[in-house]
């Protein structure tokens, strides 16, 4: 599939991002793209971001793939069991924190936990770092086998995001784009 077939929502994490964050960015540049967005991205609730994912996917007129960032991504998998339906064709998560251990650090995502586990009803890849604080790779493994996700080793690049260096991110859009041909 090439991204002018798709509607392409983008869930970006607690806070929605600066304008240099690379899921801005590439919201300016895909023509199908659109940042699903949040009443209060400072302090998130899970059902208010869980029925806005659930209500853009259900709205699009293509088929749906998904690219969700840190929180972001954690939203779509509480949102996952409501979009059976709603012709989503896959999803790349990003930087997929681990809440559970950042609790004492980021409060404002109590309501996110516990964070579901199960299987997604569509194909995921899940790109990490090995040096993100926010999650160990080794979680990210976990998570990504409890979702049924592709994991891609990113190395050493933090939190993937613009504060980690990642304005335009090139190598993220060459693992969409790789991973859209598989679909």
């Amino acid at each position: 599939m090439k991204t002018g077939e798709l509607d392409i929502l983008i869930l970006p994490g607690l806070g929605g991002g600066t304008e240099d964050h690379w899921y801005r960015r590439w919201n300016s540049k895909l023509k199908t793209a659109r940042i699903v967005e949040q009443e209060n991205w400072f302090a998130p609730d899970r059902d208010a971001w869980t029925h806005n994912i659930v209500a853009a996917a259900k709205s699009a007129d293509r088929p749906v793939f998904v690219i969700a960032h840190s929180l972001g991504a954690v939203a779509l998998t509480h949102a996952a069991q409501h979009l059976t339906d709603a012709n989503v064709v896959g999803a790349m998560l990003v930087a997929m924190p681990d809440l559970a251990s950042v609790q004492d650090v980021i409060p404002e995502t109590a309501s996110f936990l516990p964070i579901s586990t199960a299987p997604l009803s569509f194909p995921s890849v899940m790109v990490t770092s090995q040096n993100d604080s926010y999650c160990t790779y080794q979680k990210a493994e976990e998570t990504a086998l409890d979702l049924g996700s592709l994991l891609i080793d990113a190395g050493d690049q933090g939190h993937i995001n613009d504060e980690s260096g990642h304005g335009p991110w090139p190598e993220g859009l060459m693992v969409l784009s790789k991973f859209l041909a598989r679909i």
